[in-house]
């Protein structure tokens, strides 16, 4: 379904260069997407970061380095362009958002703490579909919690060697490279962690298990045993891996509440179209009060997260500030009204919106993840918190 109403793009978050990325990915998206195979959601995934990066949509996940060298299509990661991507595709494919921004969050350490010679090696091959990244943060008891984390790199001689789990670990299984979290020791808690570069065929990687969703997308748990990997693999100084996790989440946070919004537009679209041409009681439902009540609530659910989210990613880009608080207040607001947004959708179909495959259906099932990953919404309401406190 194209775009109904590109209105919101007139706001002033945006420049020229965004209004024409949402006008041309959406026609985009209108042709290259509307017959993507998802029998096998491995293949699919690999199948649309291929098309996307051919088509050069992911240049925008990293930045363009010196003479162009790291593949990026601007000098920075542009969060609001980021978040025009997220929100047109998962309006139209939500695995097509899924694929493009693992691109960029799995890419993020790299592209911000990374040696020249990792980012020349790893991002282009990102920015081109070329290569699958994951970021490998999660483990079976530091979720929320990263602090908590207990894979562990030993530095031995110019190599380190981790042991322990990584999981919910999306593109799990199928990446061809992993920026992985594991505790170095430098000192306690946090302050104990640093980042790596891990490419999934060092002997010692294993993917212990793989997960299946109400909404498929790759998934896994990961196992490194003695997994030896060069010094120079390391992400910034040792003992700070959790500040650049932090920083990488920062960056995209704002980036899913834009998915969020791209399902809930979807879905208030959706619901528009059935209500105009579902007759009952001798008139359409869109002529029903409580219907219009709903549609009321659903729109100015969906423009207060929308403005929530592009104004936490103009801060970024245009007034270079730290959006710790905005990213989450974002984050928090367009993953929960879109819930809201959709299941009202959902319930304008009666019967038909539960037969699997149908568009709120689905959507039903997107939008439930994206309230817990990149920190579930009761982590967001305590980074608020904290935020305020700090002030």
């Amino acid at each position: 379904m194209p775009m109904r109403d590109a209105s919101w793009l007139d706001w002033p978050f945006f420049d020229d260069s965004h209004r024409a990325l949402a006008h041309e990915l959406d026609a985009w998206c209108g042709q290259a997407l509307a017959h993507i195979d998802h029998r096998d959601t491995d293949t699919a995934c690999r199948t649309l970061v291929r098309m996307l990066g051919e088509a050069g949509w992911l240049r925008h996940c990293v930045p363009a380095g010196p003479d162009g060298a790291w593949g990026g299509k601007l000098p920075q990661v542009d969060s609001r362009a980021v978040c025009v991507l997220r929100e047109t595709l998962a309006r139209h494919e939500g695995l097509a958002d899924f694929a493009c921004a693992m691109q960029g969050l799995g890419s993020g350490a790299i592209s911000l703490m990374g040696a020249d010679d990792l980012r020349r090696r790893y991002l282009p091959a990102v920015a081109s579909g070329q290569a699958i990244a994951a970021f490998a943060l999660s483990e079976p008891e530091a979720g929320s919690d990263v602090a908590a984390m207990a894979c562990e790199a030993r530095a031995e001689g110019g190599h380190y060697v981790l042991n322990g789990e990584k999981t919910w670990i999306s593109n799990g299984g199928i990446a061809d490279f992993y920026c992985v979290f594991a505790r170095t020791g430098e000192a306690p808690g946090a302050r104990g962690i640093s980042a790596f570069v891990v490419d999934a065929d060092t002997p010692g990687l294993d993917i212990a298990e793989r997960f299946d969703l109400i909404a498929p997308h790759p998934l896994a748990r990961l196992r490194f045993s003695n997994c030896r990997i060069p010094a120079s693999q390391r992400l910034g100084d040792p003992g700070q891996g959790f500040k650049l996790a932090m920083m990488t989440l920062d960056i995209f946070r704002a980036s899913v509440a834009a998915a969020a919004l791209g399902f809930a537009k979807r879905a208030l679209d959706e619901g528009l179209a059935r209500a105009r041409e579902r007759r009952m009681f001798g008139q359409t439902l869109a002529d029903l009060q409580l219907t219009q009540a709903a549609f009321g609530d659903m729109a100015t659910a969906i423009d207060g997260a929308a403005l929530l989210t592009y104004r936490a990613a103009w801060l970024r880009d245009v007034k270079g500030v730290r959006t710790t608080r905005e990213a989450a207040m974002a984050k928090m607001a367009a993953t929960e009204s879109a819930q809201s947004v959709i299941d009202r959708a959902l319930q304008m179909f009666g019967g038909a919106g539960v037969v699997s495959g149908q568009p709120v259906e689905k959507l039903y099932r997107e939008i439930r993840a994206l309230r817990i990953y990149e920190g579930a919404t009761e982590v967001q309401k305590l980074i608020i918190a904290r935020e305020l406190l700090r002030a």
